[in-house]
């Protein structure tokens, strides 16, 4: 089964040499869209063999013991704005296990009016990912791959692009430790919005942990994210209102999304996520509200299992998020008894 990420991992310099210059587009990849990961901060590269939506986030989440599992999500973003996300992963046998996946944000529909402001009608916008991925496991390290075709469709103007997300895993071997590591979006602009648009893949770095203590029945994760952008920490000097520059510590934090799951039993677990950039970019001048913060809630029942998070992006409020897995094993197995 190397022979499969051999083959995507000698794909990646094709793709790497078209990556450059030009304003990021199909930042919609990053929005969380399953309720694990809102309800985790939004941010997660480590949590291993828990839910086959993590292969979005770095396909080597996905392990086999995920096989059979199909699941659907859907997030009421903002205004009419929503994101339904839908995966399935399958064991072929010799050809192993193969995720395939849509994530479709709709934006809504638009009013559209002309230089003089005439009424030209209204238009629709959105945006699509389709993933195509598999993973393999060598003793206590698992390497995944995933294939991402990327569409982006708005008012008329439309944008293509084939891109490559490569992750790894590291399973400590006795212990509830795991390390994970993923570069996203590594790809090329199949075609541009107009000929005047110089678009590029919002390329990514993350890294993560998430460690169970023995005797606990907490879960942490900690994640690092836009490790290829330095400073991200938005500050207008010319500002009148009394702001201050972040300082250090505020712009080491914004890289950074803790998630903690209060594992209550087998069947039902809690969540809660804080992510520091969130915090700091959505709160008001004179509160911050929810913003920055998440919680959410998991149970199973027989062959399904539920997820809701609701995910602060706003003082103003923040998004709800629904998941539901199923495990068709448990289907196919009561029709053979």
């Amino acid at each position: 089964m190397g022979y499969r990420l051999i083959l995507f991992a000698l794909l990646i310099p094709f793709f790497a040499a078209a990556q450059t210059g030009g304003q990021t587009s199909y930042t919609f990849t990053n929005i969380p869209s399953n309720a694990r990961l809102v309800g985790l901060g939004g941010v997660n590269v480590s949590l291993a063999n828990e839910d086959v939506n993590l292969a979005f986030s770095n396909p080597a989440l996905s392990g086999d013991t995920l096989s059979g599992l199909a699941s659907f999500s859907y997030l009421d973003y903002f205004a009419d704005a929503g994101i339904v996300t839908a995966i399935y992963q399958h064991d072929f046998g010799k050809f192993g296990s193969w995720f395939l996946g849509v994530n479709h944000l709709d934006y809504g529909e638009f009013d559209s009016y002309d230089a003089t402001g005439a009424d030209l009608g209204s238009f629709d916008a959105g945006e699509t990912q389709l993933i195509l991925g598999s993973n393999h496991t060598i003793g206590v390290f698992t390497l995944g791959a995933s294939l991402k075709f990327l569409n982006s469709n708005i008012g008329g103007f439309s944008s293509s692009a084939l891109a490559l997300d490569m992750g790894g895993i590291f399973n400590h071997p006795t212990k509830q430790f795991t390390v994970g590591l993923v570069f996203k979006n590594v790809g090329v602009i199949l075609s541009d919005y107009s000929d005047a648009s110089d678009s590029r893949l919002p390329f990514d770095i993350h890294v993560g942990t998430t460690i169970k203590p023995e005797y606990m029945p907490f879960r942490f994760s900690l994640t690092g994210y836009n490790l290829t952008d330095g400073d991200i920490a938005y500050f207008d000097p010319n500002n009148s209102s009394d702001e201050e520059e972040p300082g250090a510590l505020d712009k080491v934090l914004r890289h950074v999304n803790v998630g903690v799951e209060l594992l209550l039993s087998k069947n039902i677990n809690l969540r809660f996520g804080y992510n520091h950039l969130v915090r700091q970019e959505l709160k008001l001048p004179d509160t911050g509200g929810g913003a920055g913060f998440s919680y959410g809630l998991m149970f199973k029942v027989k062959a399904f299992e539920f997820s809701y998070s609701r995910g602060g992006y706003h003082a103003a409020g923040g998004s709800n998020s629904f998941t539901l897995t199923a495990n068709t094993n448990k289907f196919f197995k009561n029709r053979r008894s």
